[in-house]
């Protein structure tokens, strides 16, 4: 149809009878335009808008520290990782190269730029560097450890329909150079021993990555998830320490491409610490609340390490509550929040535990009954490093349980001093455990900043704590109070730290100049100096961790209370090359499981033989 008007149309006088004219709808578009206002008018609003608002205000000069030192940490490891990639994958190492551009130009515009939206806008450059290092380096590198190899055969046996808990896959170590968790048994742990929620968001992405980086792929994507929603929750001003924390530093990056399910509880446990003390304020959970609650249990189904965060924060909320509401009504919000927190995690954890109930409770407690080997930069260095063994290393798993409750006793007691730090104190008792590894300390580290920046401490300042007759009022007593909550768990430590190590040993080890120079066996003499039948295991030691099990050629399995006895142990191979180095060290070490006790002698390196 022609759209063209008759000359006629627009003048009723000069139309002719009995002709209608209807107003294509083009023209229609064209009169709605014309009253739409002027461009210039648009302009003159829009800069009395601009007007209106508020100044641009200068930000504080520490903010601007902050952001520095935020675009300063990304150099971090990025120079291994271009190195890597040049050789590897070069168009990656040109992206590396591409992101050094952009960690100069943040570092201009943030000692540049003049006003905080401007500096909040610098913020959120350094994160969009961070976040596409993160890719690159994963790109690169998404080799898994024992943790990510585990969780993707745990999503395989999912997807199949088969149990995950309880049995033992040692095939996916051999030949593979990753390291598996020996116990003090003399074995290894080869059976999944976290909770499920990491292998179930694993199995769908096993279907199109058939490898363990499918597990590394959650965790990074985790970690990627968990920190953009920090940076939004937190003051501007703090959002910068986000970036350096979760990405800039290289730890948990790290972490994340070896496929720690810790990552998942993290990202989990965000939106739970993020301004803590609201929770159930004016007694109702709100919609909020209840997301904090489903994310609690979800974390706790995740990886072990939220468990130990639960009884801390359930004491901080029912003190600040009860400081609002009252004894009744705060217990009403926490096991409202208890309850909602219980129903997820139960739900994670319903098909595995009907599948094989007993296996799943062993497999989800592994870590804390496993009796693994020791190791890590806490206390138990003092056993295991600086001298020859202890004959009571049980008193090092009594002394971490006895400062959990502690802290915990300690938090109810002292919560508007101790409140802010709620995120911190959970990782304490890890100091004095068996196996006190850095990575227990830092995982989880991006929660102490989220307290930091979004729990001050006049949030608790109406928090309730216990009235103690005659000490009320008294800072300094229940001070000392709570120190003598403490006091028991470094007692049991100092009591693991103080004991002999159970067996007297003098080793004549055998060496050998070919191939090159190393051990190929050691003969031990023995004698039991307590009052234990002891079962003991042999392994060295070179550096902080000890080697696979060394083998008994001859001598007894059971060496009785006060009884000697001489070994004959051989190496992994019948060979056990020398440390380099002017004057190499190499220790035994003997270890027994029930009772835990280890004892450690250097090896002389001056003997002879074939």
């Amino acid at each position: 149809m022609d759209d063209t008007l008759p000359a006629h149309a627009g003048d009723p006088e000069t139309r002719p009878p009995g002709v209608v004219t209807v107003r294509p709808a083009r023209l229609g578009r064209r009169r709605q335009r014309r009253s739409r206002p002027h461009r210039h008018e648009r302009d003159r609003h829009d800069r009395q808008d601009q007007h209106d608002r508020p100044p641009d205000t200068a930000p504080p000069q520490w903010h601007r520290g902050m952001t520095l030192l935020a675009t300063i940490s990304l150099f971090i490891g990025t120079r291994k990782a271009w190195s890597h990639g040049i050789v590897v994958n070069p168009p990656v190492a040109g992206a590396i190269s591409v992101c050094y551009a952009g960690i100069l130009i943040c570092g201009v515009l943030a000692l540049s730029v003049r006003g905080r939206r401007a500096l909040a806008r610098v913020d959120a450059g350094v994160l969009a560097v961070a976040i596409a290092l993160l890719v690159l380096h994963y790109r690169l590198d998404s080799s898994a450890g024992d943790e990510g190899v585990f969780t993707a055969q745990a999503a395989r046996e999912i997807l199949r329909g088969h149990p995950v808990y309880g049995r033992p896959w040692p095939w996916l170590f051999e030949d593979t150079g990753i390291g598996i968790t020996k116990t003090m048994s003399g074995g290894g742990d080869f059976t999944y021993a976290y909770p499920p929620l990491a292998a179930l968001l694993t199995a769908p992405v096993s279907l199109f990555v058939h490898s363990a980086s499918a597990a590394t792929l959650v965790t990074t994507a985790a970690l990627l998830v968990g920190t953009v929603v920090l940076w939004r929750l937190v003051p501007a001003p703090w959002r910068p320490a986000v970036t350096a924390v979760c990405l800039g530093f290289g730890l948990l990056p790290g972490y994340a491409r070896s496929g720690y399910p810790a990552l998942v509880a993290f990202a989990l446990l965000v939106p739970v610490v993020v301004r803590w003390p609201s929770t159930g304020a004016g007694g109702r959970l709100g919609r909020y609340g209840a997301l904090r609650a489903v994310c609690l249990g979800a974390a706790c189904a995740s990886q072990q390490l939220a468990w130990f965060l639960l009884p801390f924060l359930l004491v901080g909320i029912h003190a600040v509550r009860r400081g609002e509401l009252g004894g009744r009504a705060a217990l009403g919000v926490v096991a409202r929040y208890c309850g909602l927190a219980a129903l997820a995690w139960v739900l994670i954890n319903a098909y595995f535990a009907v599948q094989d109930f007993g296996a799943w409770m062993a497999g989800t407690l592994l870590p804390m009954t496993q009796g693994a080997i020791l190791r890590g930069q806490g206390a138990i260095g003092i056993s295991y490093y600086f001298t020859g063994g202890s004959s009571r290393l049980d008193f090092y798993s009594y002394s971490s349980v006895l400062l959990l409750f502690g802290l915990v006793a300690a938090l109810a007691l002292l919560v508007r001093r101790l409140g802010p730090a709620l995120t911190v104190l959970p990782w304490l008792p890890f100091y004095l455990a068996t196996r006190s590894q850095d990575g227990y300390f830092l995982l989880m580290t991006p929660l102490w900043l989220a307290a930091a920046a979004t729990v001050p401490g006049s949030a608790l300042a109406n928090a309730w704590q216990p009235v103690i007759p005659r000490l009320a009022g008294s800072r300094r007593v229940r001070a000392a109070l709570a120190l003598g909550l403490l006091a028991p768990a470094l007692a049991c430590a100092g009591v693991a730290a103080a004991s002999p190590p159970p067996l007297r040993m003098s080793l004549t080890p055998r060496l050998t100049d070919w191939p090159r120079r190393g051990i190929t066996s050691v003969v031990v003499r023995a004698v039991n100096t307590t009052g234990h039948t002891l079962v003991p295991h042999f392994a060295c030691r070179v550096s902080e961790g000890a080697s696979a099990w060394w083998t008994v050629g001859s001598g007894p399995a059971a060496l009785a209370p006060h009884a000697s006895a001489e070994y004959v142990v051989k190496p992994p191979g019948d060979f056990r090359g020398l440390p380099g180095g002017k004057h190499p060290r190499i220790y035994l070490i003997a270890v027994t499981d029930k009772p835990m006790t280890i004892t450690s002698v250097r090896i002389p390196l001056t003997g002879s033989g074939r």
